[in-house]
């Protein structure tokens, strides 16, 4: 069933389509996929951003949530004799993780890289399990 969906389906007579077949505008009905690793001390998240500069990337982290937000923008233009076609391309996504624990935020490190954004978020120290003696 999701094969019929990807390929149209029964709608797709019914959507607009661009008069250019090359034209993809970044991040069109896709979402980057992340990777999220529970490590013994930390997490690391790793997500794909192909096409975004560091400028246009938003990260924030709140106890045990993530949220990334990006767009990017594209423009190309091709000149021949008196024709000129100029293409704009843009995108934009947020995206919002439960991170598997509590991370301290202030000891996170982040770098980006070639469209590939890691992240590595100290978890935050347990209180462990005790038992209390009732008297």
């Amino acid at each position: 069933m999701g094969q019929f969906f990807d390929r149209g389906g029964w709608m797709s007579p019914f959507r607009l389509r661009s008069p250019w077949p090359d034209f993809k505008p970044a991040f069109e009905g896709r979402t980057p996929r992340v990777d999220v690793i529970d490590r013994d001390k930390e997490v690391v998240v790793k997500a794909e951003l192909p096409g975004v500069s560091k400028d246009d990337l938003e990260v924030t982290v709140s106890d045990d949530t993530l949220t990334i937000k990006a767009s990017t923008k594209h423009e190309e233009v091709k000149e021949e004799g008196e024709y000129q076609h100029r293409e704009l391309s843009t995108g934009e996504f947020t995206r919002t993780l439960r991170l598997p624990a509590n991370v301290n935020t202030s000891d996170t490190v982040a770098k980006f890289k070639d469209g590939l954004l890691e992240l590595t978020l100290p978890k935050m120290e347990e209180t462990k399990r005790r038992n209390i003696k009732i008297e």
